[in-house]
């Protein structure tokens, strides 16, 4: 499964499509193996430049350039008194979630999808860190969630594939389980797994927020 590195991609309808920016080559996530042997990555981008801050723009200099401690740090600083900003709480999501810090992560992608629902990334890293600790269920419907918020998210859809993959083998694994003399079970519980090998173990996380998000209080 492809999990979105930390991509802030294509949430408004009216948003212009931005540059997925590669990981780093340690970039692949070690908890995104799954007991099937199936993972989640995702592709890296950048919110859009207008709405860019100088303590964004502070913050994503240190993370490209290898200083994720730094970034955290500058985000959290500027956070302070901006608590609102979608890209400083996504790139504090990612950078957390990169450490190996997943529960507060998950606690960052969380509250953005509660401020921001109409922005499909945070849902979809959601999705992804779920995956990677093997919770397919919370990972389906968090990616389901995404694509609420914007159909043609096509990294959403592959990962969401990916996911039905693993629950399809969990579902032929418990059939197997259950009637252990049913050759069709354990035929499609050995093609799914094959296939999910197959697949690979990673998948594409997302790294920034879309055009659509505002820092401006939602009316009541």
């Amino acid at each position: 499964m492809a999990l979105v590195a930390l991509a802030w991609g294509a949430a408004a309808a009216s948003a212009q499509p931005l540059t997925d920016v590669p990981l780093p080559s340690s970039g692949t996530w070690s908890g995104a193996r799954s007991t099937s042997g199936v993972g989640v990555t995702a592709p890296i981008t950048e919110p859009p430049k207008s709405s860019v801050s100088v303590p964004y723009d502070a913050a994503i200099a240190a993370y490209r350039a290898g200083r994720p401690d730094e970034a955290l740090a500058t985000a959290e600083r500027a956070l302070q008194t901006d608590p609102r900003n979608p890209q400083l709480r996504f790139l504090r999501g990612v950078v957390l979630a990169e450490r190996q810090r997943t529960d507060e992560a998950i606690e960052a992608f969380r509250t953005l999808t509660q401020d921001f629902p109409e922005l499909p990334e945070p849902y979809n890293n959601l999705a992804v860190l779920y995956a990677a600790r093997g919770d397919w269920d919370a990972a389906r419907q968090a990616v389901e969630q995404s694509l609420r918020a914007v159909p043609g998210y096509a990294l959403a859809h592959e990962n969401l594939g990916d996911i039905h993959l693993q629950l399809a083998a969990r579902a032929f694994e418990q059939a197997a389980r259950l009637d252990p003399r049913s050759a069709t079970a354990r035929t499609r519980l050995s093609l799914t797994r094959e296939l999910i090998g197959r697949i690979g173990t990673t998948a594409p996380v997302s790294t920034t927020p879309r055009t659509g998000a505002t820092t401006e209080t939602p009316k009541r």
